[in-house]
Protein backbone atom coordinates (compact mmCIF):
# COMPACT_ATOMS: atom_id res chain seq x y z
CA UNK A 1 0.00 0.00 0.00
CA UNK A 2 1.14 3.44 -0.91
CA UNK A 3 1.66 6.48 0.96
CA UNK A 4 -0.17 9.26 1.72
CA UNK A 5 1.68 12.04 0.78
CA UNK A 6 1.23 15.95 1.23
CA UNK A 7 3.02 18.82 -0.63
CA UNK A 8 2.47 22.61 -0.22
CA UNK A 9 4.37 25.25 -2.33
CA UNK A 10 6.31 24.99 -5.22
CA UNK A 11 4.05 27.26 -7.19
CA UNK A 12 4.66 30.91 -8.53
CA UNK A 13 2.73 33.68 -10.86
CA UNK A 14 5.12 36.43 -12.82
CA UNK A 15 3.48 39.79 -13.29
CA UNK A 16 5.91 41.74 -15.81
CA UNK A 17 5.73 45.03 -16.84
CA UNK A 18 6.46 45.82 -20.68
CA UNK A 19 7.78 49.14 -21.70
CA UNK A 20 7.47 50.40 -25.27
CA UNK A 21 8.04 53.83 -25.71
CA UNK A 22 5.59 56.12 -24.07
CA UNK A 23 3.24 52.88 -23.79
CA UNK A 24 3.41 50.27 -20.69
CA UNK A 25 1.34 47.17 -20.46
CA UNK A 26 1.51 44.39 -18.48
CA UNK A 27 1.26 40.25 -18.51
CA UNK A 28 0.95 37.70 -15.99
CA UNK A 29 2.38 33.87 -16.31
CA UNK A 30 1.81 30.98 -13.66
CA UNK A 31 4.30 28.21 -12.68
CA UNK A 32 4.57 25.16 -11.21
CA UNK A 33 7.80 23.07 -10.27
CA UNK A 34 5.74 20.28 -9.03
CA UNK A 35 5.72 17.83 -11.66
CA UNK A 36 8.99 15.54 -11.64
CA UNK A 37 8.22 15.15 -7.63
CA UNK A 38 4.59 13.92 -8.38
CA UNK A 39 5.12 11.65 -11.34
CA UNK A 40 8.15 10.17 -8.80
CA UNK A 41 5.88 9.72 -5.96
CA UNK A 42 2.57 8.56 -8.23
CA UNK A 43 4.69 6.02 -10.56
CA UNK A 44 5.60 4.35 -6.91
CA UNK A 45 2.00 3.90 -6.00
CA UNK A 46 1.52 6.95 -3.81
CA UNK A 47 -1.47 8.75 -2.77
CA UNK A 48 -0.27 12.31 -3.29
CA UNK A 49 -1.83 15.89 -2.74
CA UNK A 50 -0.52 18.91 -3.79
CA UNK A 51 -1.76 22.40 -2.32
CA UNK A 52 0.15 24.97 -4.66
CA UNK A 53 1.65 27.81 -3.13
CA UNK A 54 -1.77 30.59 -3.60
CA UNK A 55 -3.65 28.08 -2.28
CA UNK A 56 -1.75 27.30 1.37
CA UNK A 57 -3.60 30.67 3.18
CA UNK A 58 -6.34 28.59 3.07
CA UNK A 59 -6.30 25.04 2.36
CA UNK A 60 -3.65 23.38 3.83
CA UNK A 61 -4.97 21.52 7.26
CA UNK A 62 -5.84 23.47 10.11
CA UNK A 63 -6.26 20.37 12.71
CA UNK A 64 -3.77 17.96 13.88
CA UNK A 65 -6.61 15.28 13.12
CA UNK A 66 -6.56 15.95 9.19
CA UNK A 67 -2.66 16.32 9.02
CA UNK A 68 -2.56 13.01 10.49
CA UNK A 69 -3.96 11.62 7.46
CA UNK A 70 -1.09 11.68 5.75
CA UNK A 71 2.00 9.91 6.22
CA UNK A 72 4.52 12.28 5.01
CA UNK A 73 3.93 16.19 4.53
CA UNK A 74 6.69 18.01 2.55
CA UNK A 75 7.14 22.35 2.14
CA UNK A 76 8.86 23.25 -0.23
CA UNK A 77 9.29 27.18 -1.21
CA UNK A 78 6.12 28.37 0.39
CA UNK A 79 7.01 30.68 3.16
CA UNK A 80 5.96 30.79 6.74
CA UNK A 81 3.45 33.77 6.36
CA UNK A 82 1.29 31.58 4.16
CA UNK A 83 1.10 29.44 7.26
CA UNK A 84 0.35 31.68 9.19
CA UNK A 85 -1.87 34.35 8.24
CA UNK A 86 -4.71 32.78 6.53
CA UNK A 87 -7.87 34.74 5.44
CA UNK A 88 -9.76 34.24 8.41
CA UNK A 89 -6.53 36.03 10.55
CA UNK A 90 -5.35 38.78 7.73
CA UNK A 91 -8.29 39.86 6.43
CA UNK A 92 -11.30 39.14 9.52
CA UNK A 93 -8.99 39.77 12.22
CA UNK A 94 -10.41 36.08 13.74
CA UNK A 95 -8.02 34.44 15.55
CA UNK A 96 -6.60 31.10 14.52
CA UNK A 97 -4.32 27.58 14.72
CA UNK A 98 -0.95 28.62 14.43
CA UNK A 99 -0.60 26.25 11.44
CA UNK A 100 3.67 25.92 11.88
CA UNK A 101 2.76 24.72 15.46
CA UNK A 102 0.61 22.22 14.05
CA UNK A 103 3.33 20.55 11.72
CA UNK A 104 5.00 20.34 14.82
CA UNK A 105 2.48 18.87 16.63
CA UNK A 106 2.22 16.34 13.85
CA UNK A 107 5.90 15.36 13.71
CA UNK A 108 6.17 15.13 17.91
CA UNK A 109 3.01 12.77 17.25
CA UNK A 110 4.47 10.15 14.81
CA UNK A 111 4.01 12.22 11.87
CA UNK A 112 7.05 13.03 8.74
CA UNK A 113 8.03 16.72 7.24
CA UNK A 114 10.16 16.88 4.89
CA UNK A 115 11.54 20.67 4.08
CA UNK A 116 12.84 20.76 0.06
CA UNK A 117 15.50 23.76 -0.47
CA UNK A 118 14.28 27.02 -2.73
CA UNK A 119 14.27 31.04 -2.54
CA UNK A 120 11.46 30.64 0.39
CA UNK A 121 12.56 27.75 2.33
CA UNK A 122 14.24 27.53 5.50
CA UNK A 123 15.23 31.38 5.86
CA UNK A 124 15.37 32.30 1.99
CA UNK A 125 15.97 35.12 -0.26
CA UNK A 126 16.70 38.15 2.40
CA UNK A 127 15.36 36.21 5.00
CA UNK A 128 12.27 36.33 3.85
CA UNK A 129 11.18 32.50 4.34
CA UNK A 130 11.26 33.41 7.93
CA UNK A 131 11.20 29.66 9.43
CA UNK A 132 14.14 30.15 12.18
CA UNK A 133 12.58 30.37 15.57
CA UNK A 134 9.31 28.94 14.70
CA UNK A 135 8.09 25.80 15.80
CA UNK A 136 8.77 23.94 11.90
CA UNK A 137 12.24 24.84 12.72
CA UNK A 138 12.30 23.14 16.00
CA UNK A 139 11.22 19.49 14.55
CA UNK A 140 13.70 19.83 11.54
CA UNK A 141 17.32 18.37 12.11
CA UNK A 142 18.72 21.76 11.15
CA UNK A 143 19.69 24.94 12.65
CA UNK A 144 19.07 28.13 10.37
CA UNK A 145 21.08 31.34 9.56
CA UNK A 146 19.28 34.59 10.61
CA UNK A 147 20.55 35.82 7.49
CA UNK A 148 19.77 35.09 3.96
CA UNK A 149 20.73 32.30 3.73
CA UNK A 150 21.28 31.16 0.12
CA UNK A 151 24.93 29.99 -1.73
CA UNK A 152 24.10 30.53 -5.63
CA UNK A 153 26.88 28.20 -7.58
CA UNK A 154 25.88 28.83 -11.13
CA UNK A 155 29.12 26.69 -12.08
CA UNK A 156 27.30 23.91 -10.49
CA UNK A 157 28.53 21.79 -7.05
CA UNK A 158 28.14 17.72 -6.26
CA UNK A 159 26.84 16.70 -2.91
CA UNK A 160 29.52 14.36 -1.66
CA UNK A 161 27.78 11.29 0.31
CA UNK A 162 28.71 10.89 3.60
CA UNK A 163 26.72 7.77 5.06
CA UNK A 164 26.67 5.99 1.79
CA UNK A 165 24.77 2.55 3.52
CA UNK A 166 21.67 4.98 4.60
CA UNK A 167 18.64 3.47 3.34
CA UNK A 168 17.83 6.74 1.79
CA UNK A 169 20.58 5.80 -0.57
CA UNK A 170 19.50 2.66 -1.55
CA UNK A 171 20.33 2.13 -5.03
CA UNK A 172 21.80 4.92 -5.24
CA UNK A 173 25.49 3.85 -5.81
CA UNK A 174 25.73 6.21 -8.90
CA UNK A 175 27.54 10.10 -9.65
CA UNK A 176 25.02 12.45 -8.34
CA UNK A 177 24.25 15.05 -10.74
CA UNK A 178 25.29 18.41 -9.73
CA UNK A 179 22.57 21.82 -8.53
CA UNK A 180 22.96 25.13 -8.97
CA UNK A 181 22.13 26.43 -5.20
CA UNK A 182 21.20 25.28 -2.10
CA UNK A 183 20.44 26.53 1.47
CA UNK A 184 22.99 26.99 4.14
CA UNK A 185 21.70 25.52 7.41
CA UNK A 186 23.97 23.70 10.54
CA UNK A 187 23.03 20.12 11.71
CA UNK A 188 22.05 19.96 14.81
CA UNK A 189 23.46 17.53 17.71
CA UNK A 190 21.91 14.29 17.49
CA UNK A 191 20.61 14.94 13.77
CA UNK A 192 22.58 13.11 10.76
CA UNK A 193 23.98 14.49 8.19
CA UNK A 194 23.69 11.87 4.70
CA UNK A 195 25.32 14.04 2.22
CA UNK A 196 26.95 17.59 2.24
CA UNK A 197 28.40 20.47 -0.37
CA UNK A 198 31.49 21.66 1.05
CA UNK A 199 31.17 22.22 4.95
CA UNK A 200 27.57 22.43 4.37
CA UNK A 201 24.69 20.02 5.05
CA UNK A 202 22.87 19.13 1.82
CA UNK A 203 20.75 16.26 3.14
CA UNK A 204 19.70 16.01 7.25
CA UNK A 205 17.10 13.45 8.54
CA UNK A 206 16.28 12.84 12.62
CA UNK A 207 14.03 11.09 14.75
CA UNK A 208 11.74 13.95 16.32
CA UNK A 209 9.38 12.62 19.19
CA UNK A 210 7.88 9.76 17.74
CA UNK A 211 7.90 10.86 14.14
CA UNK A 212 10.83 11.96 11.61
CA UNK A 213 11.84 14.86 9.84
CA UNK A 214 14.70 15.53 6.63
CA UNK A 215 15.83 18.91 5.18
CA UNK A 216 17.22 18.66 1.52
CA UNK A 217 19.08 21.83 0.81
CA UNK A 218 18.63 22.62 -2.71
CA UNK A 219 15.45 22.17 -4.68
CA UNK A 220 13.01 19.48 -6.42
CA UNK A 221 12.51 21.66 -9.38
CA UNK A 222 14.67 24.55 -11.83
CA UNK A 223 16.72 26.78 -11.56
CA UNK A 224 18.33 25.36 -8.49
CA UNK A 225 17.78 21.34 -9.54
CA UNK A 226 18.87 21.65 -12.84
CA UNK A 227 17.52 19.23 -16.18
CA UNK A 228 20.99 16.99 -15.21
CA UNK A 229 19.23 16.61 -11.07
CA UNK A 230 15.23 16.32 -12.41
CA UNK A 231 16.17 14.06 -15.40
CA UNK A 232 18.08 12.13 -13.51
CA UNK A 233 17.26 8.01 -13.82
CA UNK A 234 17.95 8.07 -9.68
CA UNK A 235 15.92 11.44 -9.14
CA UNK A 236 12.52 9.07 -8.44
CA UNK A 237 14.37 6.92 -6.23
CA UNK A 238 15.83 9.07 -4.28
CA UNK A 239 12.96 11.14 -3.12
CA UNK A 240 11.08 7.58 -3.05
CA UNK A 241 13.64 6.20 -0.55
CA UNK A 242 13.61 9.39 1.15
CA UNK A 243 9.49 9.56 1.72
CA UNK A 244 9.54 5.76 2.65
CA UNK A 245 12.30 6.13 5.55
CA UNK A 246 10.39 9.11 6.78
CA UNK A 247 7.25 7.23 6.98
CA UNK A 248 9.31 4.11 8.79
CA UNK A 249 8.44 1.95 5.66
Amino acid sequence: MGLRILLAGESWTIHSIHVKGFDTFTTSTYGEGVRWLREAFEQAGHDFTYIPGQNVQNAFPTTLEQLKAYDVVIISDIGANSFLLSDDNFVRSLKTPNRLKLVHDYVQAGGSLLMIGGYFSFQGIDGKARYQGTPVEQCLPVLMRNVDDRVEIPEGAMPVIKMADHPILQGLNMEWPHVLGYNQFALKEGAECIMSIGDDPFLCVQSYGAGRSAAFASDCSPHWAPPEFVNWKGYPVFWNNLANWLAGK
